[in-house]
C-alpha cells in the first residue's frame, strides 16, 4: 500500500504546499493591506477550486468505469500522458517562480483589490484551482496504475495535511523553508515518478488499440524477478517498472528521463524581478467602496461556486453513464418491430433492443435482399432491454422479429452507405463435425492420461507418500482443467470429480465433498493418508468411469463455440478471485490450466473462424499470450502465488487482461452458431 501511497503523498505535499503559498499570500497581503473584510472573497474562491478538482475527480472516475475495457485503457492512457504533462510544466513552473512568488501573488492581489467586487474571488479561484485540477488529474492516474484507490488516496491525503501544517508555520513565520530547495528536490522525485506514468500510459494506450507494439518486448524478467517481492512491489508502485515492458514503454522511459532532468538539473528561468510592495490606498478605496450594505445574502457566493461544479459533474456522469453515444434503443414486438431504428455509421455498433410486445421475441439483423444475418438475440423477455452488437457496413439492413408463438414481423429497410459488411456465413452441423471429431480426440486422450494420474495419486496416499501426493495432486488437476470445453458433457462426473463445498451443508467435512478440492484440502490441511484414501480412491475410479463414459456421452457440437467464452468466465469467477483454494495456492496454476484448455478449442475452431473474422483471431492471440505472461510471472521456481498474495497491481492487471480477452471472445458463439435466419 504505502509503495503505491509514495508517489500521490509527494504530489499532495508539492501540490498543496504550492496552493497553500498561493492562499497565505493572498491573506497576509490583505492583512497588511487592512483589507480584512476582503478574506471571505479569498476562500469563497479556494472552495470554489476545490469543489471543482473533487468534481473533476469524479467525473474522471465515473465516466471511466462506463467505457468497455480497451476504451478505459485507451482513456486512461491518454489521461496519463495529459499527467505528465501537467506535472513536467509545474515542476519548471515551480523552480522558476519559488524565490518570487510572493511578490507576484502581492501584484495580483493589489490589481484585484482597485478592481473591486468578485475579482479577489476569481483571483483565488484561478490560483488554486490549477493546483487542484492537476492534483485531482494525477491522483487519478496514479491510482489507476496502482490497481487500487486505497494507498494513493491515503499517501495524497497525508502530504496533503504536512502541506497544510507547513504553510501555517510559514504564515506565522515560525518556520523557515528554502522553498527554491525545496521545490528542486522534490522536482526531480517527480521527473523519474512521472517518467514511470508516461510509460505505464503509453503502455495502456497500446493496449487500447491505440499505438502500435502490444507484444514487441523489450524485455521479460518476469520468470527471474519475484513481482510480489518488496524490491518488485516498490519498483512497481513507485516507478512503475515492471518485469516485462515493451520498446515504447523503455524508448520513452530512458527519453524522458534524458531530456527533461538535464533540462531540470541545469535551471530553466531567469533571475526574479523584485516585487512591488502592494498599493494600500488603492485597496482602501476599494475597501469603502463595498462597505455599501447590499441585498444578497453572503451565503449565495460560496453555495454557488460549490453547486455548480458539482452539479455540472452529476450531469456530466450521468450522461456518460446512461447509454454509449451513438446506441439506438430499437423496439422488438409484432406491432413495433424496428421502431426507433435510423440508419447507423458504418463500423461495429451496439443496438438496445427493447421487447414491447407481450411474447419472448428473436430478433435478427438482416439484409432483406439475401437474407444474411448480422446479429441476433434469443429469448428476449417482454419490457427488457438488452444489447446487440452487430458490423454495419454499406447496403440494407432490417430488423425481423420472431416472437413465440406468433407472426415473423420484417422492419422497413433502411440503406447505410459505404463499403459493405461481411455478413454471418451460417454455419450448419456438418461445419462443426471436424473440429468435434478432433476435440472429442483430444478429450479422450486427456482422459486417458488422466486416469494415468489420478491412479499415480492414489498409490502415493495409499503409501502414505503424502509430499509426492501433492505434487502428484497438482498435476493431474492442471490435466483436468484443460478440458473445459468438455465439462457440459461429463454430466455428473464433474461435481464427482472437481466438484466445490457449494451445496455441502458440512463444507468441507461434508461426506458428499469428493474429488480433487476434497483431497486439496486435506493434503494442505495436515490430514492423514488414512484420512485421504478414501477420497484418492474415489477420485481414481471415477475419473476412470468418465474415461469410460465419454465416447458415447451426448457432445453437442453447437457447445464449441459457447466454450471458448464460458471456460474463461468461470476463471474469471472461480479461479481469479480465489474462491476455489482449499490451500494449496494454485489457482493460478489452474487459471493457466484453463488458457491452455481455450488455446485448444480455438485451435480446433480456427479455419472456420479465419473464413468469418480475419482479424478476430490475432486480436484473441494477443489476449492470450498477455495473460499467459502475467500468469507466468506468478510462477516461481514450481511454487505459484496464492490469489490473495499478488500485488494490487498485479492482480487488477490480470482481471483486467481476462476481463479484455473475455471481451475478444464474446463474438465467437454469434460467429459460429447455427442458426436460421426465419
Amino acid at each position: 500500500m504505502w509503495d503505491d501511497a509514495f508517489p500521490s503523498f509527494l504530489i499532495g505535499l508539492r501540490e498543496g504546499l504550492e496552493a497553500g503559498l498561493i492562499v497565505s499570500v493572498l491573506v497576509a497581503t490583505l492583512v497588511r493591506a487592512g483589507a480584512k473584510s476582503r478574506l471571505p472573497q479569498v476562500w469563497t474562491g479556494v472552495l470554489g477550486a476545490t469543489a471543482l478538482s473533487l468534481s473533476f475527480g469524479a467525473v474522471l472516475t465515473f465516466t471511466a468505469a462506463t467505457l468497455s475495457a480497451t476504451a478505459q485503457e485507451a482513456f486512461g492512457g491518454t489521461l496519463s500522458v495529459i499527467a505528465v504533462a501537467f506535472v513536467t510544466a509545474m515542476v519548471f513552473w515551480m523552480r522558476r517562480s519559488a524565490r518570487n512568488l510572493s511578490g507576484e501573488i502581492r501584484e495580483k492581489v493589489t490589481s484585484a483589490l482597485a478592481m473591486g467586487t468578485g475579482m479577489l474571488i476569481v483571483t483565488s479561484f484561478l490560483a488554486v484551482g490549477r493546483e487542484g485540477l492537476e492534483t485531482a488529474l494525477f491522483l487519478w492516474t496514479t491510482a489507476r496504475a496502482a490497481g487500487e484507490s486505497a494507498g494513493p488516496m491515503a499517501g495524497a491525503g497525508a502530504g496533503l495535511v504536512i502541506a497544510a501544517a507547513l504553510c501555517w508555520g510559514l504564515y506565522r513565520r515560525v518556520l523557515k523553508i528554502n522553498l527554491t530547495k525545496f521545490f528542486t528536490a522534490t522536482g526531480i522525485v517527480l521527473i523519474v515518478i512521472a517518467a514511470g506514468v508516461l510509460g505505464y500510459g503509453l503502455r495502456d494506450l497500446q493496449e487500447g488499440g491505440v499505438l502500435p507494439g502490444q507484444s514487441a518486448f523489450a524485455f521479460d524478467l518476469s520468470q527471474s524477478i519475484d513481482a510480489g517481492s518488496w524490491y518488485g512491489t516498490l519498483a512497481q508502485g513507485v516507478l512503475n517498472l515492471t518485469p516485462s515492458m515493451t520498446w515504447l514503454q523503455v524508448i520513452a522511459y530512458v527519453a524522458y528521463l534524458a531530456v527533461v532532468m538535464t533540462l531540470f538539473v541545469r535551471g530553466v528561468g531567469t533571475k526574479p524581478a523584485k516585487a512591488e510592495s502592494p498599493k494600500t490606498e488603492k485597496a482602501e478605496k476599494a475597501e469603502k467602496a463595498e462597505k455599501a450594505p447590499g441585498s444578497r445574502p453572503a451565503w449565495v457566493v460560496p453555495a454557488a461556486v460549490v453547486a455548480v461544479p458539482a452539479v455540472v459533474a452529476g450531469a456530466v456522469v450521468a450522461f456518460s453513464g446512461s447509454k454509449p453515444a451513438g446506441d439506438q434503443t430499437v423496439a422488438v414486438s409484432e406491432k413495433d418491430c424496428g421502431k426507433g431504428f435510423t440508419a447507423p455509421e458504418p463500423g461495429r455498433r451496439t443496438f438496445q433492443m427493447h421487447n414491447t410486445g407481450d411474447k419472448v421475441s428473436e430478433v435478427y439483423l438482416v439484409e432483406p435482399s439475401t437474407n444474411a444475418v448480422h446479429g441476433e438475440i434469443e429469448g428476449l423477455a417482454p419490457g427488457t432491454t438488452r444489447e446487440l452488437v452487430a458490423t454495419v457496413g454499406g447496403g440494407e439492413y432490417a430488423w425481423r422479429c420472431v416472437p413465440t408463438g406468433g407472426r415473423t414481423v420484417t422492419s422497413t429497410p433502411v440503406r447505410v452507405s459505404g463499403a459493405a459488411a461481411k455478413a454471418v456465413v451460417p454455419v450448419s452441423e456438418k461445419d462443426l463435425a471436424a473440429p468435434l471429431s478432433t476435440y472429442k480426440d483430444y478429450v479422450n486422450k486427456g482422459l486417458a492420461t488422466l486416469t494415468e494420474q489420478t491412479g499415480k495419486l492414489d498409490q502415493d496416499i495409499e503409501g502414505g507418500d503424502l509430499d509426492a501426493a501433492r505434487e502428484d495432486w497438482l498435476t493431474a488437476h492442471l490435466s483436468y482443467s484443460s478440458l473445459g470445453a468438455a465439462y457440459g458433457t461429463f454430466q455428473d462426473f464433474d461435481k464427482k470429480i472437481n466438484g466445490r463445498t457449494d451445496g455441502h451443508p458440512d463444507g468441507v467435512n461434508d461426506k458428499d465433498f469428493t474429488g480433487f478440492h476434497r483431497i486439496e484440502y486435506g493434503l494442505w490441511h495436515g490430514q492423514s493418508a488414512d484420512d485421504l484414501r478414501g477420497p484418492a480412491q474415489q477420485l481414481a475410479k471415477d475419473v476412470d468411469g468418465l474415461r469410460k463414459a465419454f465416447p458415447g456421452q451426448d457432445f453437442d457440437p453447437g457447445d464449441l463455440p459457447l466454450r471458448t467464452h464460458e471456460i474463461l468466465e468461470n476463471t474469471l469467477q472461480f479461479e481469479l478471485t480465489g474462491d476455489t483454494d482449499q490451500g494449496s495456492g494454485t489457482n493460478l496454476a489452474t487459471a493457466g490450466a484453463n488458457l491452455a484448455g481455450t488455446r485448444e478449442l480455438l485451435d480446433v475452431l480456427r479455419p472456420l473462424l479465419s473464413a468469418r473474422d480475419t482479424k478476430l483471431l490475432p486480436t484473441v492471440d494477443a489476449g492470450i499470450d498477455r495473460v499467459q505472461k502475467l500468469l507466468d510471472a506468478a510462477h516461481h521456481d514450481d511454487r505459484w502465488t496464492p490469489v490473495d498474495k499478488l500485488d494490487a497491481g498485479g492482480r487488477a492487471r490480470l482481471n483486467g487482461a481476462t476481463g479484455q480477452l473475455l471481451e475478444d471472445l464474446a463474438p465467437i458463439p454469434d460467429l459460429l452458431e447455427i442458426r436460421k435466419a426465419g
